[in-house]
């Protein structure tokens, strides 16, 4: 909160999802696509395949544009969002992570020299002598990947760091291996996709089938390399972690499983195109799979990133780049409040606490919005759930203002809402009403057949037991809000929970 406030409509999540997929889809072909074109120019060498050759010089073209052009491009774009997006975090990677990003940035650089020349170099320069330097490339390229995958998995399991503050620690923590495997397996798959897109184009002949086959045969390495690997990682994350995956998180749940349904499509897929469709394989084919590769990579990512909310860095710093209490000597809690750590301040408290403590993660009307879960309610209430989103469904960071800081975004927040009545928002009542008034009211804390589910205590209970119950709703637990509904209200979630019997 010591930065300005970046103000978009636009989804920060969606926002950076964008971009960084992108980019790693991009880098992570980068890697394996020099691995590609030195272990063929290699072995055609060995055999005096003049096709072959031929090939990969033209491949190199193509690979150089991507890698270096779109490659650096959106690589530079990611650093330009993180610092709009999070300065807080993005200060804490650089700062804590100083000489690693130095030595990336040096792999890098000798990572672009060596495709420039390598692709200079195939009239120019002699076998031995190209190939050395296809070597170079790859292995800075990889190492450049080593170094980053060190502090991507430092966000999601900074392990020991958090108590040592030692770089080592952080660097080489819980998931940098298992992640280094997968993510190899990764730049394997992405190799495959790419050549098989370029050869998709090609006339059907015998050398189109023999490409296409061993196109197809790098993305099903990639991906048997990266099924053991995964579980080598899903293994390595903490116990607390992959428990709340499995209970409360369900936009990281939904994506694992979407990643599991695309590997396979994708497999199969390949398997196809190699084996059985070979030399007669259409652009179209190709680009299915390229696009099954990309959404299969962009579910491991969304996976990574939602897995860790609501930390940016897990144990050390909130989504809303609040740092946790007593890490780093910076005070967080109620006594301090959120508006006294605002460097810059518009005037307008509420909205100001708004896009400092929710903006992060919530818009009001798009990206994981408020207002559908809000909407005809009262100012009371949402002043209490945002005192304790702590304790809602799903993984919130606990709301470290002071109780009157929440009544200000409370008050911002339902000034923009529809503040009809609930029945009349939805043209609703009675039972269903009722039942409408219980997920807006209750079901965030308690959903039926799910998340703290209560039913074995309120189920089978008489009208007047129901009645106290709502008069002392806020009695029962801190975190629970007192019943403000109207009457209309009140009576609509007594016919509900009765009908449950």
């Amino acid at each position: 909160m010591e930065y300005p406030f970046w103000d978009t409509s636009l989804g920060y999540g969606a926002l950076m999802a964008a971009l960084s997929v992108v980019h790693v889809f991009i880098s992570h072909f980068a890697i394996g696509g020099g691995l590609y074109l030195v272990v063929n120019e290699m072995l055609a060498r060995k055999r005096g395949d003049r096709a072959m050759l031929t090939y990969l010089e033209g491949l190199t073209r193509f690979f150089v544009l991507v890698t270096l052009v779109l490659g650096a491009l959106t690589g530079v774009g990611i650093w330009f969002i993180i610092g709009l997006l999070n300065p807080a975090a993005t200060e804490a990677l650089i700062h804590h992570f100083v000489w690693a990003w130095a030595t990336e940035w040096t792999f890098f650089v000798v990572e672009i020299t060596a495709a420039i020349l390598y692709y200079y170099g195939w009239r120019h320069m002699t076998a031995r002598a190209h190939i050395v330097l296809g070597w170079i490339y790859f292995s800075a390229a990889w190492l450049s990947l080593f170094v980053i995958n060190g502090i991507i998995t430092f966000m999601l399991t900074p392990g020991d760091w958090l108590a040592t503050g030692n770089v080592w620690d952080g660097l080489f923590n819980p998931t940098f291996f298992p992640s280094l495997v997968f993510r190899t397996g990764i730049t394997l798959l992405m190799a495959g996709l790419y050549t098989l897109l370029v050869v998709s184009r090609r006339d059907p002949d015998e050398t189109k089938g023999r490409l296409v086959r061993l196109n197809a045969l790098w993305g099903l390495g990639g991906l048997a390399l990266m099924a053991p690997s995964f579980y080598w990682y899903w293994s390595a994350l903490p116990a607390n972690l992959v428990e709340a995956v499995g209970l409360t998180m369900r936009i990281p749940q939904a994506y694992l499983v979407d990643s599991y349904y695309l590997a396979g499509f994708l497999f199969v897929l390949l398997v196809v195109a190699g084996f059985v469709v070979g030399r007669r394989t259409r652009p179209w084919l190709a680009v299915v799979a390229m696009v099954l590769g990309f959404l299969y990579f962009g579910a491991f990512e969304m996976f990574r990133e939602s897995a860790r909310k609501p930390f940016v860095i897990q144990g050390y710093m909130y989504g809303n780049a609040v740092p946790v209490t007593g890490v780093g000597g910076t005070p967080s809690g109620t006594e301090v409040g959120l508006l006294a750590r605002m460097a810059y301040r518009t005037g307008d408290d509420g909205a100001d606490l708004f896009r400092h403590a929710c903006r992060s993660c919530h818009t009001l009307e798009g990206y994981r919005p408020l207002a559908p879960a809000l909407q005809g309610t009262d100012e009371a209430f949402i002043a209490s759930i945002i005192s304790h989103t702590d304790a809602l469904r799903g993984n919130m960071p606990p709301f470290l203002g002071t109780r009157e800081e929440a009544r200000l975004i409370a008050r911002h927040i339902h000034a923009r809402l529809d503040n009809r009545h609930l029945g009349d928002i939805y043209g609703l009542e009675g039972v269903a009403l009722g039942e409408k008034v219980y997920e807006v009211r209750c079901g965030r804390c308690h959903e039926r057949g799910g998340f703290r589910d209560n039913s074995g205590s309120i189920v089978g209970l008489e009208r007047a037991e129901y009645e106290t119950l709502l008069d002392e709703a806020g009695d029962y637990d801190e975190a629970m809000p007192p019943f403000t509904g109207d009457s209309r209200e009140r009576e609509a979630i007594i016919q509900y929970l009765l009908s449950l019997r």
